[in-house]
């Protein structure tokens, strides 16, 4: 099979032919049909999170349809199409997994960072971690769902019961999360980059009411916002746009250092909280919430080979909702 694999952080992605891989017991082998490019895979290739497998197949939003089963695997038919999401394997027994936070099993496994993913023809995954994908929605722009959608859809749930959100870093969970969050009857808010116009006109294209500079506060206080943007200084940009007893969620598996503040822009019983992965039921509640909104995702998409280009309109900002890689 084709496949663009990084064999070692800081470098560029190769284009390889690889063996399809075999899927081993409980695990399914999947035909990707697509697969989403996420700022968490810019983080794996940057070294900014530690210990990847290498070589390594990265992407964790993968779209595809069964081709074979393994032995003792028989949740999914041949031919089926199924979701393959970051949470790749829980071992379901540590304290966090009895909590019901097997997005904090110390023993987790993730795709396409220690375990191979879809920026690729196949892949394997076990299929008690994949989703049958909603109907009504071609692969393209289902494969956002799986990232962009369910950690935006965690965020959300951690932002509680706010009607007055703030959505900072407008990209593909923002868009996502935007539609969702309107759905529920609540207020969007956008905070984009000073001057980018054309963030700020998609914003409200999406369903924000108002859209500007992230660094200043906006035209009400908060009662939450979110963070999507892996920049450190947006934290306190984000106290001061919310109320007391607001709350400010990070939803970045990597930010840059947070800097220092005046404990001021904290009282008043504001919450800073950050989101780590993504559990199952947050992956069923969200998909099975999506045709409902309906959730429509922007996509743009790229050739396998077009996976380096496509993580640096990523980088750039230049992306409009969410990139994809159709093999």
């Amino acid at each position: 099979m084709r496949a663009m694999v990084l064999e070692a952080p800081r470098e560029p992605l190769q284009p390889r032919e690889l063996p399809i891989p075999r899927p081993a017991v409980g695990q399914v082998l999947v035909q990707v049909s697509a697969c989403g490019v996420c700022r968490t895979d810019l983080h794996v290739l940057d070294g900014e999170l530690p210990d990847p497998k290498l070589p390594l197949v990265p992407g964790h939003q993968i779209v595809g349809r069964v081709v074979e089963r393994g032995q003792q695997a028989g949740r999914f038919e041949v031919g089926q199409r199924v979701g393959i999401a970051w949470l790749a394997w829980a071992d379901g027994s540590c304290r966090y997994c009895r909590e019901g936070h097997e997005n904090l099993c110390e023993q987790a496994r993730f795709t396409g960072y220690q375990v191979d993913g879809g920026y690729a023809e196949f892949a394997v995954a076990d299929e008690r971690f994949c989703y049958p994908i909603p109907e009504g929605y071609p692969d393209a722009q289902a494969a956002p769902l799986l990232c962009a959608g369910l950690i935006g859809y965690r965020c959300l749930r951690m932002a509680g019961d706010a009607q007055l959100l703030g959505l900072y870093g407008f990209g593909a969970s923002a868009h996502i999360v935007a539609q969702v969050a309107r759905h529920q009857g609540r207020r969007i808010f956008a905070f984009v980059r000073s001057g980018d116009e054309e963030g700020a006109r998609f914003a409200r294209q999406m369903g924000a009411e108002w859209a500007g500079d992230s660094l200043r506060p906006g035209p009400e206080p908060l009662d939450a916002a979110i963070i999507f943007a892996p920049v450190g200084e947006l934290v306190p940009a984000a106290l001061r746009a919310v109320r007391p007893a607001g709350t400010v969620v990070l939803g970045g598996i990597h930010m840059s250092d947070i800097p220092g503040f005046p404990y001021h822009l904290l009282w008043g019983e504001r919450v800073v909280r950050s989101v780590a992965n993504l559990t199952r039921r947050d992956g069923q509640e969200f998909l099975e919430l999506a045709p409902r909104v309906p959730v429509r995702t922007e996509v743009e998409t790229h050739s396998l080979v077009e996976a380096a280009a496509a993580l640096e309109r990523l980088r750039r900002g230049q992306v409009r909702g969410a990139a994809v890689l159709v093999p």
